[in-house]
């Protein structure tokens, strides 16, 4: 339907607590669903949530093949996850390089649990429960922190490795979430 705008670092309405989707298989939430494909695609994201664009539910969507933002990052099913739940399955984490729309031109390295579950409910209202790992488990907990008002700098640990991409990859090379 439409490329909208994406919110900024600095914007308070990043900050919020998503509110629980209510009712599924809504004209609403499929225009949504639509304006948040749209925006992921036409900024060749790997993932965007619904408060990214100004809307305060708790709807995500994610999904990589190939991306010029990625070159490196396995493939993600692209999908839609409506109030997701994660939950670790072991304390590893991993530290890893992520940018994101809403923090442009910036990336840092971000700890996140290297395997986890999801679950969650589709458009239509029917469960989503997927145990993924590595880049996947990334692009989700990400996506997922901005239905809680974090953003990935805010789970940063050393800022040393926080930047703006040209200066901390002049070769041009990098792999990053969303």
């Amino acid at each position: 339907m439409a490329v909208r705008p994406v919110l900024r670092m600095g914007d308070a309405r990043l900050w919020q607590q998503a509110r629980a989707v209510e009712q599924f298989a809504t004209a609403e939430l499929a225009a949504l669903i639509v304006d948040l494909e749209d925006t992921m695609r036409e900024l060749d994201g790997a993932g965007l949530a619904a408060p990214q664009i100004g809307v305060d539910l708790r709807v995500v969507i994610f999904g990589i093949d190939a991306n010029p933002r990625y070159p490196d990052a396995e493939a993600v099913p692209h999908t839609v996850l409506i109030n997701p739940v994660l939950t670790p399955l072991s304390t590893e984490v991993e530290e890893a390089w992520e940018g994101c729309l809403s923090v442009p031109g910036l990336r840092g390295c971000v700890p996140r649990w290297k395997h986890l579950r999801y679950s969650g409910f589709d458009p239509s209202g029917r469960p989503i429960e997927r145990s993924v790992c590595d880049f996947h488990a990334r692009v989700v907990q990400h996506e997922c922190d901005h239905l809680d008002g974090i953003l990935y700098p805010m789970r940063m640990t050393d800022f040393s490795r926080f930047g703006f991409v040209n200066e901390l990859f002049p070769e041009g090379g990098l792999a990053t979430a969303e």
